[in-house]
């Protein structure tokens, strides 16, 4: 049996991000298919444990000891750590390397198998290019603009050396595929991952005489996600004063944990808002469920983003949604999604209010959400299309 390393030592806290989401599905579906080794921190040791991943063959390299001291003395030490460790890992022509995101604690680890044996095939995940901080819609302009530098100059090497050596690249959108397309990579390897969703706990609600009628939810709308400069949080804050201007009684709950977790707080509280927005904090599995199952529609407010599953986590339950018209959406949600002009919050503002008072727009948008996430979103699906690919286009099997 083939083996599969994968390498995420980058994981952090409890939440999962899009690439721990892709890595974890995956793997509970290709654990027959292949020999699998995790390589994780001490956080995603927990979280795979807590995703059923339990009996899978582990090895913790970092802790979180460090993540006290600040983002950047983290990710140094989570680096050094990976780098020491892989030099105990043994290879063989044919063994396949996942790194799970282009961060240094990831993809330096298995660019040194790489480098160390030709012959292994390295599957490098790069999920989303870092906005350079100098341009006019970046998240990182104004007060962020030191993290944004250093994080979009640090994923520099990250980028050379995984357009370089990875034999396959996993992106999650369709612009991403051309900056990895070369003279021995054809764009065959470079596969849109987009990611998935489990449908199966969705339709069994869908199809039982237990819906809530959408004008009996106790949200009218929800977020999942990251607290995060990119997923528009802040944004959407303001967004939803908005809507209260005109709707008084609105309300919002927000799924999710992260670094603005404080500043989105204070901003609830300094527009007036606490008893229109709800922070509920990170959920997942039948807890976000029923939060989904009360709510009429799901908000993608990010400002800058290759994709997102969140959002269709949210429209499998037959919520539909409101974004920004991002270029990687236009692909990952052509239907079942109203566009708002980038970035206009009061725009998205009456895109919400017009979804919340039109029924016959609301059923079709939720029949369109339910009509996307049905034929391209379902993670069984995505998982044997994603393996047939591996196997296709691995460079072993052009021998």
């Amino acid at each position: 049996m083939k083996k599969l390393f994968i390498i995420a030592n980058w994981m952090q806290g409890s939440g999962l991000s899009g690439g721990d989401r892709i890595f974890i599905e995956l793997v509970k579906r290709w654990q027959l298919k292949l020999n699998i080794t995790l390589f994780l921190s001490k956080e995603g040791s927990a979280i795979c444990r807590r995703h059923e991943l339990g009996k899978i063959n582990q090895q913790i390299w970092a802790s979180d000891f460090m993540s006290r001291w600040g983002y950047f003395v983290d990710i140094l030490y989570r680096t050094i750590n990976s780098i020491i460790n892989v030099f105990s890992v043994k290879t063989v022509s044919g063994d396949i390397i996942f790194s799970s995101s282009d961060f240094w604690p990831d993809s330096f680890p298995a660019l040194i198998l790489k480098m160390r044996n030709p012959e292994i095939i390295w599957i490098a995940g790069f999920y989303l290019f870092a906005p350079k901080p100098w341009e006019k819609y970046s998240p990182y302009r104004g007060k962020n603009f030191l993290t944004g530098f250093l994080y979009w100059i640090g994923q520099l090497p990250t980028y050379y050396f995984i357009k370089k050596f990875a034999d396959i690249v996993f992106v999650t959108s369709q612009p991403d595929v051309d900056p990895f397309i070369t003279n021995i990579r054809p764009k065959e390897r470079v596969i849109v991952i987009r990611g998935g969703v489990d449908t199966v706990s969705a339709k069994h609600y869908l199809n039982s005489k237990k819906v809530i009628p959408p004008e009996n939810r106790t949200y009218d709308a929800c977020f999942a996600g990251r607290f995060h400069y990119q997923k528009g949080v802040l944004e959407l804050v303001k967004i939803w004063k908005s809507v209260c201007l005109k709707s008084p009684q609105a309300h919002l709950v927000m799924i999710g944990s992260g670094p603005l977790g404080k500043e989105v707080k204070n901003l609830i509280e300094k527009l007036g808002l606490s008893k229109n927005i709800y922070l509920i904090g990170f959920l997942d599995g039948p807890k976000k469920f029923e939060v989904f199952k009360q709510s009429r529609l799901v908000v993608h407010p990010a400002t800058f983003d290759s994709g997102g599953m969140a959002a269709a986590e949210a429209m499998a339950w037959g919520l539909p949604g409101v974004s920004f018209d991002l270029k990687a959406l236009k692909t990952y949600y052509p239907k079942g999604m109203l566009k708002t002009s980038c970035f206009d919050t009061d725009e998205f503002a009456e895109n919400i209010l017009s979804l919340l008072s039109n029924p016959s727009q609301y059923k079709a948008m939720s029949l369109e959400a339910l009509q996307l996430v049905h034929e391209e979103w379902e993670w069984n699906d995505r998982a044997k299309e994603i393996f047939t690919k591996i196997m296709v286009e691995s460079p072993e099997s052009k021998k």
